[in-house]
């Protein structure tokens, strides 16, 4: 898979752990992340992704912040992202079967109950249902 990520200060360990993580399972990563803790806005790292992400040629993003929440805040502002605030293996799998997100977000100062690299996983093993989550999901795209 190809797979954009960016980040703000709250989240560079986490971000370094998701990359190290993906490229370990031979994934391709484009790093728009910062890789120190100085102060950046996290929904200006939210608009990098997303704009790199509509270049294309990408299977989903993923955005980080302290908490996770601003992020997939700033990048759901854009029409055609779907941005999932997962926090476990069952939210990662809603996320694509239902909601079939192209983002993910996490938060670089939550504590997890389960590895991240888990949650990744899971989100990124999993298949969207399509059928009725597939009207649900076209409604989304026309919201103003």
């Amino acid at each position: 898979m190809k797979i954009v990520i960016a980040n703000d200060h709250g989240a560079v360990a986490l971000k370094f752990r998701l990359v190290k993580w993906l490229e370990s399972q031979g994934h391709q990563v484009v790093n728009l992340g910062v890789d120190v803790e100085d102060r950046i806005d996290y929904p200006d790292q939210a608009e990098l992704a997303v704009r790199e992400y509509f270049k294309g040629g990408y299977d989903f993003g993923i955005v980080c912040c302290g908490t996770g929440i601003g992020v997939s805040i700033a990048a759901n502002r854009h029409k055609g992202i779907r941005c999932a605030l997962i926090h476990d293996s069952f939210t990662a799998r809603m996320a694509k079967e239902h909601n079939n997100a192209n983002f993910v977000a996490f938060g670089g100062r939550v504590e997890y109950t389960e590895p991240v690299e888990q949650i990744l996983g899971v989100y990124m093993n999993a298949q969207f249902e399509g059928g009725r989550h597939a009207t649900r999901v076209a409604k989304l795209d026309t919201i103003c």
